[in-house]
């Protein structure tokens, strides 16, 4: 039970970080917010039974501590639940905290539901995203609200979790990624992931720790050579190890289709350091990369300069990959202590006001272009590919730098550059290879492309655009619906013994999904009060489609011995194989059905323990190229 002084002592936690930065009146007025939030608040409980003013404490300890906002933000923090839990009003905010505090408040103030009772998620989002035209602190608030949410989101029911869970992963984890605030969007990402798919994560995050404590040996050596050249050079500079979370892990292994031991780089090494005068930050950094390539072996091609070119969000840094210990590559990313603070508080931090006004200018054009889609699939589509994952950064023959989305094709950079030129294009050259308009793009890609008047888009078109600009665009220029319905999901593939999720449609149709696919992701994220538990259960008269992905080293009777395994001792009925070799490496393609998850693990247990076996992975039913 939390007691009248440990509520206390959370609130002066607040009050001891505010009191180094804002005035005397501003402290009094920030004193004046969390007595009133206490108030307002007295009688309310949370789901864990405690206090619920433990939340709005919490959401300002956030705020001032973690994103180092002013005062008005800190009050705005303490009040964010008073207009929408309680009697007091925004007339009440205004009155006794000015109209900056009222706005703050207003703009994180869900809206009521709607008539018909429906959840009114997207409107809620659109309020948020309306509030960058006036104002990034509202942003910064509401991240701040949901990351207590996603820290104390054990106390809720599962088919909560799931909502809020969704929400975060594709609304909220994007935004923070878009702001620059990388440990916001990387926490929100893994606590989304971990009450997702519990499962998945807590594998993961045995499998980290083991390899954490197998590791750990050869990296503290690494770092302590790296610790003496620098001290040789002369260089200040301190270095931090830093380990990768499961659902970073996780999406590498899924992007690569790749399984745990084959992701690299579970962990990172920052090297961190001063500059000092007259040397610049990119000077300290080649030098650093000049000092430990002189004494460890460099990949070839690793090196990337976020220095000269930074992430759409700002992020700066000099990437190498370096030979740790015998056939080991260590990333190293070398960064001065403005870099490294920045990469917390990214946006906060943009002091230059030009910077800032072109960073705005960027995110209120795709807001602008949102608000052309009144309709819920149209703005969250917008959301996804304008917020999610990284940037990359391509190049006009002129040396016009354009920002697309990972995976953008030639297409998406044509429709960047004009819609005519979208409109017409025909072909491509990157870095001047004639190449399809449909081919995906790399960072630093030169591109041109090529147009024809009697060329106009196709309605596949929109199968290889990733930009919200291109596929708003198509959506107006070629007709695209679907007819298909689906009781399991076509995208994810569920099996019985899987953790899923069902969604019920408008006819009363559930549709199944995995819990850690995409589209369950977003489904949860706009239509979270469709969600229905679902017992998806074996039955031994039904088969699901799989695909595994086999390398092994080839050998006499190899495929025999993989389909006997297949067919005879698990008495499972193949559909198709698909194999090749090189250089004695055998790659196989086997789709296969099976009744249950449980049935599929134990396929590739048995497949594993074959003679010659290196890798066995489930993989995505899509065709096999021949």
């Amino acid at each position: 039970m939390v007691t009248e002084e440990e509520i206390r002592k959370s609130a002066e936690s607040v009050f001891d970080v505010m009191r180094e930065r804002v005035t005397p009146e501003d402290m009094e007025r920030i004193h004046s917010a969390f007595k009133l939030a206490l108030e307002a608040h007295s009688n309310q409980k949370r789901n864990t039974g405690e206090p619920y003013i433990i939340h709005p404490i919490a959401v300002a300890k956030i705020v001032a501590e973690e994103l180092e906002l002013g005062a008005n933000a800190v009050i705005a923090a303490f009040l964010h639940d008073v207009v929408e839990d309680t009697p007091y009003t925004l007339d009440d905010i205004r009155e006794r905290f000015g109209d900056d505090v009222r706005f703050l408040v207003d703009v994180v103030t869900k809206r009521k539901k709607t008539q018909d009772g429906q959840s009114n998620q997207v409107e809620n989002f659109r309020q948020i995203m309306d509030s960058v035209h006036y104002d990034i602190r509202a942003l910064m608030i509401k991240l701040a609200d949901r990351l207590h949410n996603m820290r104390t989101l054990d106390s809720m029911r599962p088919d909560k979790q799931m909502k809020i869970a969704g929400e975060t992963d594709f609304f909220y984890a994007p935004l923070a990624n878009r702001l620059g605030l990388y440990h916001v969007k990387s926490e929100l990402e893994n606590l989304s992931f971990r009450f997702r798919c519990q499962r998945d994560y807590e594998t993961l995050d045995r499998q980290l720790a083991e390899d954490k404590i197998k590791t750990e040996g050869d990296v503290a050596s690494f770092t302590q050579e790296i610790e003496s050249i620098l001290k040789e050079k002369g260089i200040n500079a301190r270095i931090q190890v830093r380990y990768r979370k499961p659902y970073s892990i996780w999406r590498d292994m899924h992007e690569d289709n790749v399984d745990f031991a084959r992701v690299e780089f579970k962990h990172y090494i920052r090297v961190i350091y001063t500059p000092e005068e007259p040397w610049s930050e990119k000077d300290t950094s080649l030098f650093i990369y000049s000092s430990l390539t002189d004494r460890f072996r460099e990949r070839p091609g690793s090196v990337v300069n976020y220095i000269d070119n930074p992430k759409e969000n700002g992020y700066q840094s000099f990437h190498v990959k370096l030979l740790g210990r015998p056939g080991c590559w260590e990333e190293l990313h070398i960064s001065s202590e403005r870099m490294l603070r920045n990469s917390r508080l990214g946006c906060i931090v943009k002091t230059n006001e030009e910077s800032m006004k072109q960073w705005l200018g960027k995110l209120q054009e795709i807001l602008k272009d949102m608000a052309e889609h009144r309709d819920t699939e149209g703005f969250m589509e917008g959301v996804s590919s304008s917020f999610y994952n990284e940037d990359i950064y391509v190049l006009t023959p002129k040396g016009r730098v354009v920002i697309l989305p990972k995976d953008a094709t030639a297409i998406d950079f044509a429709y960047e550059l004009h819609t005519d030129i979208g409109d017409h294009a025909q072909y491509a050259r990157i870095n001047g290879k004639l190449a399809s308009i449909k081919t995906v793009l790399h960072r630093g890609d030169c591109v041109e492309i090529g147009t024809n008047e009697e060329v106009h888009p196709t309605e596949d078109w929109l199968n290889y655009v990733k930009s919200y600009k291109a596929k708003n665009h198509l959506h107006k220029c070629v007709i695209h619906e679907s007819t298909d319905e689906y009781d399991l999901c076509n995208v994810c593939h569920p099996l019985p013994g899987d953790e899923v999720i069902g969604f019920k449609d408008k006819d009363g149709r559930v549709m199944l999904h995995s819990r850690h696919c995409p589209e369950a992701i977003k489904l949860a994220s706009e239509s979270g009060d469709s969600i229905v538990s679902v017992d998806f259960k074996k039955n031994m008269s039904k088969v699901y489609p799989v695909r595994l992905r086999i390398v092994a080293i080839d050998r006499y009777h190899l495929l025999h011995d993989m389909v006997d395994c297949i067919v005879e001792h698990r008495r499972l009925s193949i559909s198709s194989i698909h194999t090749y070799t090189q250089d004695q490496i055998v790659t196989c393609i086997i789709d296969f059905g099976v009744h249950s998850a449980d049935e599929l693990e134990e396929t590739i247990a048995s497949i594993s323990g074959i003679s010659g076996i290196d890798e066995v992975q489930r993989v995505e039913l899509e065709p096999v190229l021949k």
